[in-house]
């Protein structure tokens, strides 16, 4: 036969229920009061007094719905309330609110149904909070000792509860155990410190409240708590002091409330913000980076154009020579710069295509090894049935190279680089704690060190532009920026991890790709070849234009030249024949560059259009990628870089000519 829990004895009950008494007595910041079946009102208690203005004589008996206004009593608002709770548990809403002399005030309103011991609704329990002044209102009631139970017991939205001057749990209400997980009997006549954190417990928070709530009165906070079951939750509480009716203190009423959901909210907001912030300052940065990149650029061509022209000149002067090379490798790691900056502000002219991420590392093992030297070990691991990704796999190598070169630096006496490529999808939780990523699904890119590693406030600054913990000369501090620019330009995500004395995995996320991987085809390194074919050069920069002249002309082509896009599309009006258009990406003027090389092809329908520039802007690269059928040849580039793009353009534009299915006034497709 089943055996129940006997009911508390009388006196124990009797005990209790003046407890309660006592509890609800002592809260003055919530009015808490009950109706009957109807909605009337059948108890009040200071903190209703308090708020709304009416004494116990002049209101117990009245219809709840007096202190609505009339607009909401002409909807309906009071019967809806009773029969929300009635029939869904509970009815919580805001709204003004009317007291005794007619002043208005901003009500938090919980109506929760009271049921006697036998399931019958017996009443409603009504909390009234005035959340204009922001005060935690305690709830207080003035009832008969069975109300009072039933009244704190049918409030489920609150945990109300009392705690002797020690701090041990006296009582225990409906809504503390539908927060906190614990029934009455596995709380009652323990300590209330079990609820918080063991940090919070070893740092003496509840000693703290106590003694707070004990000196001035009431605590209020808001802080993690634990449940039964070990999960965390938000909570905002409030503690005061409760004295007897002589003044003798006898314990504390607790009041704690689940605000997690509130709390989320404002952390997602603060993420969102800070993500924002983020995203301007790296906008302003490339806004910034791509000027200066473009007249930078625009200057580097010049002195490398020249210094090339006058190589030529000088062949045989060893020394001369030997000089020219310097100052070329000076222009080259100017060029380094330059692209490291474009490629951090987000404005490289990338080229992505389906590729196979893993095929790719294993192919750069030789040049890692080479790169980092002997007493570094390299290992690449590569995940079976890797997906494929979408990404520009020049620029993956850059930044893989980029990394192991950092990585080297970290491990000035040697180590191992293990390199590992993987499949990876980030939920929507990584995605709301991470605001710059989006959910799906990622190839993971890991290069991890055994080096120095990095404590976290140098980690929290790694990616920002020339900032770097390398001995002067040594770096310039835009390697990680740059992969970081790399990886958010191509739709993806970068994370470091670190540890000192321990080393740093950097994880690189690319985008997934659907289909098979297109062959990457590497370009030769192949001597200068010129022709004798006429080409336009359109350049408003006028030693630029002048250099890459004198280039093309050594080359032993037929030249001409305009310093805007209404120049050269007078030319290409004139009637000259006209093989190749090489203009630049910005200049001045009304024409743009990318409606000159239409309006062109319309003039001439068989001609090449190459295009260069130190910075595109917009002007033929959007979403980070190059528009289709665009060929940029991004400056500054060299004498053989120029020939080669120049015979490349040429034969495309040939093989299109030639081909019996293409129109002959159609626009070329893309190299």
């Amino acid at each position: 036969m089943p055996t129940t829990t006997p009911d508390p004895p009388d006196d124990d009950r009797l005990m209790e229920l003046q407890r309660f008494e006592l509890l609800v007595r002592s809260i003055h910041d919530y009015a808490i009061y009950m109706l009957d079946l109807n909605g009337n009102i059948v108890s009040w208690n200071a903190g209703a007094e308090r708020f709304k203005g009416y004494s116990a004589r002049e209101i117990i008996g009245r219809h709840f719905s007096c202190f609505y206004t009339p607009q909401d009593q002409q909807a309906g608002i009071p019967t809806l309330a009773l029969n929300t709770a009635r029939s869904a548990g509970t009815f919580q809403a805001e709204g003004w609110r009317v007291r005794r002399d007619g002043s208005r005030f901003w009500a938090s309103v919980v109506i929760d149904p009271i049921y006697s011991d036998d399931g019958r609704l017996v009443g409603f329990a009504k909390v009234t909070r005035d959340v204009g002044e922001k005060k935690a209102a305690e709830e207080a009631l003035r009832q008969s000792e069975q109300q009072f139970r039933l009244l704190v017991q049918g409030v489920v939205d609150y945990a109300i509860y009392m705690l002797n001057p020690d701090g041990l749990i006296t009582n225990w209400n409906a809504g503390a155990e539908r927060i906190k997980g614990f029934t009455r009997d596995e709380v009652v006549g323990t300590h209330f410190s079990r609820f918080y954190t063991p940090e919070d417990q070893a740092a003496g928070v509840p000693a703290l409240a106590l003694s707070t709530a004990r000196k001035e009165g009431r605590f209020e906070r808001e802080g993690w708590r634990v449940r039964k079951d070990g999960s965390h939750f938000m909570a905002h509480v409030v503690i005061d002091a409760i004295h007897d009716g002589e003044g003798t203190f006898v314990g504390f009423a607790k009041i704690t409330r689940d605000i997690t959901e509130k709390h989320e909210a404002a952390q997602a907001l603060q993420r969102a913000e800070k993500a924002l912030a983020h995203s301007q300052k790296m906008e302003t940065i490339g806004k910034l980076t791509g000027g200066v990149a473009h007249d930078f650029n625009n200057l580097l061509q010049v002195i490398g154009g020249n210094l090339q022209l006058l190589g030529r000149e000088i062949k045989g002067n060893a020394n001369a020579e030997r000089r020219v090379e310097s100052a070329l490798a000076g222009v080259r790691r100017g060029a380094k710069l330059a692209s490291h900056l474009l490629a951090f502000g987000r404005r490289q002219a990338l080229e992505p295509k389906v590729i196979d991420v893993g095929s790719l590392l294993l192919g750069m093992e030789d040049m890692l090894q080479r790169a980092l030297g002997e007493t570094i070990s390299v290992r690449t691991s590569v995940e079976a049935g890797l997906w494929t990704a979408f990404v520009d796999w020049a620029q993956l190598e850059n930044a893989v190279l980029n990394l192991a070169v950092n990585a080297r630096d970290a491990m000035p006496e040697g180590g191992s680089l293990t390199i590992e490529v993987s499949n990876s999808s980030l939920d929507d939780a990584y995605a709301r704690a991470h605001a710059e990523v989006d959910a799906g699904h990622y190839v993971m890119l890991a290069i991890t060190d055994t080096g120095t590693g990095m404590p976290p406030e140098v980690v929290a600054h790694a990616f920002e532009p020339f900032f770097t913990i390398k001995p002067e000369g040594k770096g310039t501090g835009l390697g990680l920026s740059m992969v970081y620019g790399f990886a958010k330009q191509s739709g993806g995500h970068i994370k470091v991890y670190s540890e000192l004395d321990v080393g740093t995995t950097v994880k690189l996320y690319l985008p997934r790709a659907q289909g098979a991987p297109e062959d990457i085809v590497r370009g030769e390194q192949r001597p200068a070849t010129g022709g004798s074919e006429t080409i336009l050069v359109a350049e408003d920069d006028e030693q630029v234009r002048s250099t890459v002249v004198d280039t093309l002309k050594e080359l032993g082509y037929q030249v001409l030249m305009a310093n805007d896009a209404e120049g050269a599309l007078a030319i290409l009006q004139s009637g000259i024949k006209v093989d190749l258009l090489f203009t630049d990406v910005v200049m001045p003027g009304a024409l743009k560059s990318p409606e000159l090389a239409i309006k062109a092809r319309d003039w001439q329908p068989g001609i090449a259009v190459l295009f260069t520039s130190g910075y595109t802007r917009n002007a033929i690269v959007h979403g980070g990628r190059l528009d289709e059928g665009m060929q940029l040849l991004s400056k500054p580039y060299s004498r053989e870089e120029l020939a080669s793009r120049i015979r490349q353009t040429l034969a495309k534009q040939a093989q299109h000519l030639s081909d019996p299915r293409s129109p002959k006034s159609s626009r070329p497709a893309s190299s």
